[in-house]
């Protein structure tokens, strides 16, 4: 059996553990004007508060271990350890098995090229070809008809006949009355 320290480390708050008697005490120590203070024991399981650790959650505490060594050059990178993928999802639940292949689908998704077009002005689709049946001016109306003079649509193209020159404008300073 080793002998214990001659002088014991102590805790924030003064406490060593006695060499002799292997209780955990406040060591005697000196007052300024000269008198001695007296050894106190401390009971079994009792922390002071100014030992207890600051309270740090499961994400802190996992930070807090990922942090970088001191003197680490930032951007170098260690190298990769050659992961065993059946142990380590041996332990893991149906949820967490569920989001790891999540996680990989949406890994390949990034990586996978997005599809650009080869021409910008051609906006029609691939199974939209030009067969005809789009009509030569563009408007169409609900049933699909076209704006012609036989056919007007008049949520296309207002009546030029009305709003022309002044009596278009005479018809509807009519229909506006102020009282």
């Amino acid at each position: 059996m080793s002998k214990p320290p001659i002088v014991p480390e102590t805790t924030v708050s003064g406490i060593a553990v006695d060499p002799r008697t292997l209780e955990r005490v406040i060591p005697e120590s000196r007052r300024p004007d000269g008198s001695v203070r007296k050894q106190l024991k401390i009971r079994p399981g009792y922390t002071p508060q100014e030992d207890v650790r600051r309270f740090r959650g499961t994400r802190q505490a996992q930070m807090d271990a990922n942090t970088l060594p001191k003197g680490h050059v930032i951007g170098w990178t260690p190298p990769t350890q050659t992961a065993v993928p059946t142990a380590s999802k041996a332990g893991l639940s149906k949820a967490q098995k569920k989001n790891e292949k999540r996680k990989e689908k949406r890994k390949e998704k990034r990586e996978e090229p997005a599809k650009v077009k080869d021409n910008w002005d051609d906006d029609e689709e691939e199974g939209d070809a030009d067969d005809g049946s789009a009509p030569a001016g563009g408007a169409k109306t609900k049933e699909g008809g076209e704006h012609t003079p036989e056919n007007p649509n008049w949520a296309a193209a207002p009546d030029p006949k009305k709003d022309a020159g002044t009596d278009g404008l005479a018809d509807k300073l009519e229909k506006l009355e102020v009282r």
